[in-house]
């Protein structure tokens, strides 16, 4: 059971990661209904492998009206006022990071919550944060963020489950912690757009 914190939160990230969704399908010049799937699967994709993975069945995002609820409202809100938000389409990826750091907290929280060990509960919380765009990416015929240019993008989401992690692991957990690690998610991926910061990967051997 979510506290109300995190319950907050988690419909937070749904809405903005389905925001995000939303964009993408306006600027790929998709109908109401695309629009609309693609902020579903944006903003409920995560949750719903994260659930299955810890065996919270049926998923918390389709057994409650709200998460259906505000990914519908985020997709039409883009598909009415897409002629002022499309304004601000160079910020889609200050949504995309908002998303990140609500969703990685609130995976990591529900996983420990279930029972799982720490090193599982920081990729859960990674997964979440990171499968509702990898759902958009690929429907919208892109090249999904977590692997396009090296991008600091999965790790930033990891790096805010692992402040939820240690804090539960070493009794410090409260929710103010679970606002910090979002922060930390959100800061790191900001700053990793602003300063084109980059994965370290294998050089070709030639």
């Amino acid at each position: 059971m979510l506290t109300p914190l995190q319950l907050a939160l988690d419909l937070g990230g749904v809405f903005v990661f389905g925001l995000s969704g939303a964009l993408v399908g306006v600027r790929n010049r998709l109908d109401v209904l695309g629009i609309l799937m693609l902020a579903g699967l944006t903003g409920l994709g995560g949750g719903v492998v994260r659930d299955v993975l810890i065996g919270s069945v049926p998923p918390a995002n389709l057994a409650d009206w709200r998460y259906l609820l505000v990914p519908a409202l985020a997709g039409l809100v883009a598909f009415r006022f897409h002629p002022r938000l499309s304004r601000i389409e160079r910020y889609i990826n200050w949504f995309d990071a908002l998303g990140l750091g609500l969703f990685c907290v609130t995976g990591a929280a529900k996983a420990l919550q279930f029972g799982l060990n720490p090193v599982a509960a920081a990729l859960l919380g990674m997964l979440t944060a990171v499968g509702g765009g990898i759902l958009r990416d690929v429907v919208a015929g892109r090249t999904p963020l977590v692997i396009r240019n090296d991008e600091v993008y999965a790790l930033a989401a990891l790096a805010g489950a692992c402040v939820v992690v240690v804090a539960w692991e070493t009794g410090w957990y409260a929710p103010w912690v679970a606002v910090a690690g979002a922060g930390v998610c959100i800061a790191l991926r900001l700053l990793a757009i602003r300063y084109s910061w980059r994965v370290p990967r294998a050089q070709s051997p030639d």
